[in-house]
């Protein structure tokens, strides 16, 4: 029996991070504040299944963002990121 990672690339956090952003970001970059690897949103690991978002490093595993809602509050903390790039639409 094959096992399934218990994870999404991170296309599968699209939408919350474009309402939170005003932007598709899974074309945005940033480096692992762990292990140094620069990677496109969409290429991080994404969990969904806890009460919120995470992005791990695609390398490492560390926690890149993790992203919750409330009903009156969204938390972002992208505390694993070494620094986020976004692209200007055109």
């Amino acid at each position: 029996m094959t096992q399934m990672p218990g994870f999404l690339d991170g296309n599968a956090a699209a939408g919350d991070l474009q309402t939170l952003f005003g932007t598709d970001m899974t074309m945005a970059s940033g480096r692992c504040r762990g292990c140094g690897e620069q990677m496109l949103l969409a290429q991080t690991h994404a969990y969904l299944d806890g009460p919120g978002t995470v992005l791990r490093c695609p390398g490492c595993e560390g926690v890149l963002m993790r992203l919750v809602r409330t009903p009156s509050e969204t938390w972002l903390d992208a505390g694993g990121l070494a620094h986020l790039r976004i692209p200007t639409p055109a």
